[in-house]
């Protein structure tokens, strides 16, 4: 088969330049008049997209005009105009984002049915159609950047010109012929500025579950860990430098809960996204709608994806405000903060071998280095990092989008929902991977661990309540100076006779001092519950 000739671009603006001065004179000389409109196919460039030969096109008709149109393409006019007015980013909608928003349009081919305002025959094609959008089998047919015009009114009509065209296939039509109609029918009693909301509240509940179960997965596994590591007790840090003594379990146990508490934030943040503004049409009035089709909608949207869905109690609020979007976004950040803490904990507990701490030993998954032999770095904890930092440049986009609504809507919704999608993709991955490849192979260094304990000067706090704050400083200084521990120097000192009890002119003895450190695990009890 031959290659696709590309495209002339002077010659194709030349013909078309004068395919419109011959409608404006008549015609060329001697020419004979047959039809003053051009057709597209013999003006337009000769690939349509880049890649699509116009003769492998059909003609689709909007409220602007004629628009060429892959010949095999579910969409139609208006998703053809958006791809070539958006050559923005490559991006493309979430399967979170397709799928909620054919569920709305099946939801609201039975409501409208049920209603008596839609065509039982057309109502079953448009359902049958949809159902097969939330399948995933047409998920190659949304081609619209989320970069693109406010609202998602491309967005909109990619799912209802895809709808829309299936369900004339399935009643036996011809693509573009319009048996059901994307605006008449698929779109009967909805707008953009209710449903792409509708759909960024679904596609984020929708995948909420997979998220829990990604941050289960993550605080069990830390939890396992804080069990098997909590026999080691090492030394603590703060500020980066030495602190009393801490166990490693207790250390892993923080992170478990942490994460925990997180996943209870998102939880709650979720509940708003429960609110539904369907029905608002417009501008929150409802203009179009049948009176109890925003609670119809609302109870079969539940019925449908098994989500607890509750009706908007203000639905002017509802197409105005993205705060319940920011909020859940916000939550997200939260657990992205908390994300990078540990990743970057595991990396300062694993640096070295040599030269750094080297407390805990991460799976060896790959090589490290290009050059240096042997090299092995703490790649997903790496990865973690990046993925977070990417978590919280989505959320600042949605923040930012959200406070840009003007009056009656919010125009940003596109920007919004592609961010919202790709923290909750980017997330759920992310902490797959880093459960599964670095904290479930992770294992301990006891010996380093209570190396570096024996060394720190800082377990000199133990003494406090028998020798005083100053006098323990004292130790500190000599200790360091000496190259000896405290248990040492301190020990030397009882049985030259130079420690005193704070507060009297009592003798400390060696055993004393003997008690209280030999054994360290006694400074890391708590009050609270233990791992």
């Amino acid at each position: 088969m031959s290659k696709p000739v590309k495209s002339k671009g002077p010659k194709a603006k030349t013909e078309l330049a004068n395919a419109m001065r011959w409608e404006d004179d008549g015609g060329p000389p001697g020419a004979e008049v047959k039809d003053p409109t051009p057709d597209l196919r013999s003006i337009q460039p000769i690939l349509l997209n880049g890649t699509t030969p116009v003769s492998s096109c059909r003609i689709e008709r909007d409220s602007l005009g004629e628009v060429l149109v892959p010949e095999n393409a579910l969409y139609g006019a208006q998703t053809q105009r958006a791809i070539d007015n958006f050559p923005i980013s490559g991006l493309k909608p979430r399967p979170a984002f397709i799928w909620s928003m054919a569920v709305i349009k099946r939801a609201a081919a039975e409501v409208n049915r049920d209603l008596g305002l839609l065509d039982a025959e057309k109502a079953q094609a448009t359902i049958d159609a949809a159902q097969e959008v939330i399948d995933g089998k047409w998920n190659a047919e949304f081609v619209v950047d989320p970069f693109q015009a406010g609202a998602g009114t491309s967005h909109h009509m990619n799912i209802n010109e895809v709808i829309a065209n299936r369900a004339t296939q399935l009643l036996g039509g011809k693509l573009g012929e319009c048996l059901v109609h994307p605006n008449d029918h698929v779109n009967l009693a909805q707008s953009t500025n209710d449903t792409i909301p509708t759909a960024i509240r679904l596609g984020c509940l929708w995948r909420l579950d997979e998220l829990f179960a990604a941050l289960d997965d993550l605080a069990g596994a830390l939890t396992n860990k804080a069990i098997e590591f909590d026999e080691i007790v090492k030394s603590g840090r703060t500020h980066l430098q030495d602190a009393v003594p801490i166990r490693l379990g207790q250390e892993f146990s923080a992170y478990a809960r942490a994460v925990e508490r997180d996943a209870e934030r998102i939880r709650f943040a979720a509940q708003g996204l429960t609110r539904l503004g369907i029905g608002g049409t417009a501008v929150g009035t409802g203009l179009n709608a049948h009176p109890e089709y925003h609670h119809r909608m609302v109870k079969k949207l539940s019925e449908l994806t098994g989500l607890q869905l509750n009706e908007s109690d203000n639905l002017f609020e509802s197409m105005q405000s993205m705060a319940d979007a920011a909020a859940f976004s916000a939550s997200l950040r939260t657990l992205a903060l908390t994300l990078i803490r540990i990743a970057n904990d595991f990396r300062l507990l694993a640096s070295g071998p040599a030269t750094g701490l080297d407390e805990i030993r991460l799976p060896a998954v790959q090589p490290g280095s290009s050059i240096m032999p042997g090299k092995i770095n703490p790649v997903m904890a790496e990865m973690l990092d990046m993925a977070m930092f990417q978590v919280i440049g989505c959320d600042t986009t949605v923040a930012l989008a959200a406070q840009a609504g003007q009056l009656e809507l919010n125009v940003m919704m596109p920007v919004i929902a592609h961010n919202l999608f790709e923290m909750m993709q980017i997330t759920i991955g992310a902490v797959q991977a880093f459960t599964e490849r670095a904290v479930r192979g992770t294992t301990a260094n006891r010996e380093k661990s209570e190396g570096w304990l024996a060394q720190n000067p800082i377990v000199v706090t133990a003494l406090n309540p028998l020798i005083g704050y100053s006098r323990g400083a004292e130790l500190v200084k000599e200790a360091l100076a000496g190259g000896l521990t405290i248990r040492t120097i301190a020990t030397e000192k009882a049985q030259a006779g130079l420690l005193k009890q704070v507060d009297s002119d009592r003798l400390i003895t060696p055993e004393e001092i003997e008690t209280i450190f030999s054994d360290l695990r006694q400074l890391t009890s708590t009050s609270g519950p233990k791992v």
